[in-house]
């Protein structure tokens, strides 16, 4: 479809196109601003909600290395996970030992007499609720059971309300009818249930075995427990029984899981400080109209926040010949800040005289190096940090952008609607005043042609 302007009726002028360029240069420069301030403040607000997430990223990572477990260089295992299993804690050392169980700790069980008709034999037979009295260990619990309450009702009943308990309650049917077993999940010799009150699943029940504690040897000394997971038996173990046999357990050096470990703080402090780097770095391309920046270039919380993390690296934890990173072969790339682990150094790091004991001293602790980083960022993260301060402000500042562009939107209507207003008042006056030339111009034509007679 082809084009067309409109023109002033009297004018013959495009008066719609005059006034549309002037509002659009009246309007230029201010819409440059805002749209540049926009551009600039939106792409900030998105540099920081990237670094935000890195540094929280961070801090969960390292939080999970700040435990001596994670940098002792032991190792537990044992000889049959069938029969026991093995984990360690910061105040576990090196040995072996003989473990020998020969009894597992067991828990107490009742079963109720049997009814006849089975999971929907009525076992309150009353017109009213009746209390059944669970006891052990010197606790009692009571449960109600509803008047006319089946034997599957009465089940539901005791797991509902001691659920919380460590009690519960289940029917074992066969061709002569169902049992109400009740079962605890504690252990040990003096955890039996009794059983008592006015309902019939108190008459007549059978207690079964008594509970007992688990025997075992450790060494050829003999052990009792309660539960058949032992955390005190050997300092810094914890032991979980599982048959009754014999079997070995280890706490060895393991130098593998002390690397591992180092390199995880190595591997989340290079991506905190990549994700910070891809924000601030400055790209010369030796021509300064295409030399391109981050959207954080000279921010001063980045400089702070790169600073405040590259001082604790260099701080020593201790006099040792591993109280500092560089002894044990990290060291930091000086054009990056990427952190680099040699592995010679590391080596002989960890094979000199309590070499691995020392480097776990350096991450770990009150003064430690994961305790320090996680003190040097704190004031950055969380709702009230730093961070979050920065995007409240730079969402502030959108907001009064947007506020800006709605008052030029509408200074911009008005000028449009004042000087459309002007254009269309002086079109009019042309039209009126080539309306009378015209006339005029009839008139003297008429005079200057007269009639004949």
């Amino acid at each position: 479809m082809a084009s067309s302007t409109i023109t002033g009726v009297g004018s013959g002028f495009d008066t719609v196109g005059i006034v549309k360029a002037l509002v659009d240069a009246e309007k230029a420069p201010k819409q440059s601003q805002i749209t540049k301030q926009q551009t600039v403040t939106t792409t900030q607000l998105s540099a920081v909600g990237t670094v935000k997430v890195a540094l929280e990223a961070y801090r969960t990572a390292i939080a999970k290395l700040d435990n001596a477990s994670s940098f002792n260089g032991l190792a537990a295992s044992s000889s049959d996970e069938k029969i026991s299993k093995v984990t360690i804690d910061d105040k576990a050392s090196s040995g072996t030992y003989a473990l020998d169980v020969t009894q597992l700790a067991t828990a107490s069980k009742i079963t109720s007499k049997m009814f006849a008709g089975g999971p929907s034999a009525v076992v309150n037979t009353s017109e009213a609720a009746a209390t059944l009295t669970l006891s052990q260990s010197g606790d009692n619990y009571d449960v109600t059971i509803p008047a006319g309450a089946t034997m599957q009702q009465t089940r539901d009943a005791i797991n509902t309300q001691l659920q919380s308990k460590g009690i519960s309650a289940n029917v074992l049917s066969d061709a002569n009818g169902s049992r109400l077993v009740i079962s605890s999940q504690t252990t040990g010799k003096g955890t039996d249930i009794t059983i008592s009150g006015d309902s019939e699943l108190a008459i007549g029940y059978d207690a079964g075995k008594p509970p007992v504690n688990a025997e075992y040897t450790i060494d050829g000394i003999a052990m009792e427990s309660k539960s058949n997971k032992v955390t005190a038996a050997i300092s810094g173990v914890s032991l979980e029984l599982i048959d009754t046999k014999a079997s070995t357990i280890t706490v060895a050096s393991n130098t593998t899981t002390l690397k591992t470990s180092v390199q995880s703080f190595i591997t989340a402090y290079n991506a905190l400080l990549t994700s910070i780097n891809t924000q601030t770095k400055v790209t010369a391309t030796g021509d300064a109209s295409t030399t391109t920046s981050g959207a954080l270039t000279g921010d001063a919380s980045m400089r702070q926040l790169v600073n405040g993390i590259r001082n604790e690296l260099l701080q020593n934890t201790g006099s040792s010949s591993v109280g500092n990173l560089s002894q044990m072969g990290i060291s930091t790339d000086q054009k990056t800040g990427l952190l680099t682990l040699d592995d010679t150094k590391w080596k002989a790091a960890v094979e000199t005289a309590n070499g691995p004991t020392e480097i776990a001293k350096v991450f770990t602790g009150d003064t430690g190096l994961v305790a320090r980083m996680t003190k040097a960022t704190e004031s950055y993260v969380g709702s009230s940090g730093l961070l979050a301060s920065r995007a409240t402000d730079l969402n502030t500042k959108l907001t009064d952008l947007t506020t800006q562009q709605a008052d030029l939107d509408r200074r911009m209507d008005a000028l449009k609607d004042t000087l459309s207003a002007k254009y269309t008042a002086m079109d009019t006056l042309i039209a009126k005043m080539n309306a009378s030339s015209s006339s005029i111009m009839t008139t003297l034509n008429s005079l200057n042609n007269p009639k004949k007679d």
